[in-house]
């Protein structure tokens, strides 16, 4: 059987929360004291449980954009910290209309080895209109589905925003606002979708039996590839590598806030791994998300120590950023196979994505590619070794981990490319250097997120 993100929904009995569920409807499971009758049906249960279930941890999923705001705004200089939050939200808006009257159907809907269908206005089944409207024999259909269709849908548009925003923090203070919405309406439209159809959607790397649990390729590496070819083609930061061959160093403006969302993102990847479980009635359902969520848990804190343990060595210094992206860095890791029974390879597996990460950060500064919020380090080297690890204990074919890896990379790199390149010859991707030495907040958007702050435009060395 082809493994795709959507089966294994048909199981029955109880479930992770189930409890806390019931209170609020207790005649999901007790019996009808006046008439002795049973409650609701297993199977009608288990749907109300699968789709109870997309639709919260969609939302938890949903709250990392939050944490994608507060750790960028934090890692830009103050006087571009408006614009990355309009962008954050711009982002989630744009992949939720984009997500919605393309992507979701190029990603699920008919796929072939490829790419999927179109199908304009996705939306409930028939069945479900009908049993909304009253028709109780289209109950059975209904239900037989597993979850409701929408449901589905909500959870997997909250992953393409995921992607999108990893983007964002890398290209940061130095990017159009309207070019960069441009690049997420296609990311999200079409590239993201057409990577997602490919073993999500049942495609062909899915057929070559390909692993990547909840995404440690799909999204986080594909964020990362077009962070990658978008760094490249924007460049550096006024002043960011002087000629002298120093790196300026550009330390976070609010630690705070930084380190706020990292804990958001951390909160939000219990949901992020957690819901890839996509069923939540049956009993083995429940002992999975347990495992899934405590492996989510150990990777992120050997991320953390990992990297910590590694900057002194590789910056001089113990380095509280290093360890913030260390926490992502465990967590992407794991996000290829969290559904590990022997934890303590979850710990393997996020400390050495801690390492590799801090690494990263170092090898880019050397390379003089500027990145903002260490994403490309963080999202794409990990993702890379995060997918590559499920072969060593999630029970993968290296070979095929590589395939995708490889596959997945040339195509998001080539397309974002491409699209960078065309974007820049047309409308052109970065600010003028005025607005870039008086900040985005200002030059941009007229507003300034610390209006009481003096506003002092920075000198480059040219």
């Amino acid at each position: 059987m082809i493994p795709t993100r959507r089966r294994g929904l048909k199981a029955v009995g109880a479930a992770l929360l189930a409890a806390a569920f019931l209170v609020a409807v207790p005649a999901v499971a007790l019996a009808d004291e006046a008439g002795g009758s049973p409650g609701l049906p297993r199977e009608e249960l288990q749907f109300i449980l699968n789709t109870f279930a997309f639709l919260i941890w969609g939302a938890l999923v949903m709250w990392m954009c939050a944490g994608f705001t507060m750790l960028e705004s934090g890692a830009v200089r103050t006087k571009n910290a408006s614009m990355i939050c309009l962008k954050n939200i711009g982002i989630y808006s744009i992949a939720g209309l984009a997500y919605y009257f393309v992507g979701y159907n190029l990603m699920y809907v008919d796929v072939g080895s490829v790419i999927g269908s179109f199908q304009f206005l996705y939306g409930p089944s028939e069945a479900e209109i009908g049993l909304l409207d009253g028709t109780a024999e289209n109950l059975a259909e209904v239900v037989g589905n597993g979850y409701s269709v929408m449901s589905d849908w909500f959870f997997q548009m909250v992953f393409v925003a995921t992607a999108a925003s990893i983007v964002s923090g890398a290209i940061a203070e130095r990017i159009k606002m309207w070019a960069f919405f441009a690049f997420t309406l296609i990311l999200t439209a079409f590239i993201y979708p057409i990577v997602g159809s490919w073993y999500w959607g049942g495609g062909w790397l899915a057929e070559q039996g390909f692993v990547d649990f909840a995404g440690s390729t799909i999204v986080h590496s594909t964020g990362g590839w077009a962070a990658l070819a978008g760094v490249l083609v924007i460049g550096p930061r006024l002043g960011k590598f002087r000629k002298d061959g120093t790196v300026k160093p550009t330390p976070p403006s609010n630690v705070l806030l930084v380190t706020l969302g990292v804990l958001i993102l951390w909160l939000g990847w219990f949901g992020f791994n957690g819901g890839s479980q996509l069923a939540l009635g049956s009993a083995a359902d429940a002992v999975a998300m347990s495992n899934i969520l405590v492996n989510t848990n150990l990777a992120a804190a050997a991320g953390v120590v990992a990297a910590l343990v590694v900057s002194r060595p590789i910056f001089g210094r113990m380095d509280l950023f290093a360890g913030l992206n260390g926490a992502l860095a465990g967590l992407v890791s794991i996000t290829a196979a969290p559904d590990l029974t022997e934890h303590w390879w979850a710990v393997i597996i996020g400390a050495i994505g801690g390492v590799i990460c801090t690494a990263a950060i170092k090898a880019l500064e050397r390379l003089k590619i500027d990145d903002v919020v260490g994403a490309i380090p963080a999202h794409l080297v990990c993702g890379i070794w995060g997918t590559l690890a499920a072969s060593i204990a999630g029970g993968a074919n290296f070979g095929t981990q590589l395939l995708g890896v490889v596959a997945i990379g040339a195509f998001v790199f080539i397309a974002s490319l491409i699209v960078w390149k065309l974007m820049d010859m047309v409308v052109g991707l970065r600010v003028p250097r005025e607005a870039e030495r008086l900040g985005q907040d200002t030059a941009e958007l007229g507003i300034e997120t610390y209006p009481e702050f003096v506003l002092m435009p920075e000198e480059f060395d040219d």
